[in-house]
């Protein structure tokens, strides 16, 4: 679990709307986004433990490329965040972050952000 927070703050800012919803969509099958606490790192151990324990790397899994844990692991936490946009900032809770889940990696891929002016 990556911390991307900032680099969505930053595309706001580049952006100069000032009250609205940034979209944050990732465009794989095998990675995920998801909003929750950022201040003590021990959360995303927990999360990350507890997806593995849930759906493990390897089962009885029927798609041949072995990954098919992250798929699974990919559709339990979603592809898309929508956050709002308050004063040009983020209106995030005190501790939360937005986090890019790597579930098959490491891997090149893309994080889309797109602000809506409101």
């Amino acid at each position: 679990m990556i911390d991307i927070t900032g680099e969505i703050q930053m595309a706001l800012a580049k952006s100069r709307i000032k009250n609205g919803l940034a979209h944050v969509y990732i465009p794989h099958t095998t990675a995920g986004v998801t909003i929750n606490e950022n201040a003590d790192p021990s959360v995303r151990e927990d999360i990350i433990n507890t997806l593995n324990k849930l759906v493990p790397e390897s089962g009885n899994y029927r798609h041949s490329e072995g990954n098919s844990d992250a798929h699974v692991k990919s559709s339990l936490v979603g592809i898309s965040q929508f956050v709002p946009v308050e004063g040009g900032r983020l209106a995030l809770g005190t501790w939360q972050g937005i986090f890019f889940c790597e579930f098959d990696g490491p891997r090149n891929r893309n994080v889309n952000i797109n602000i809506l002016e409101r």
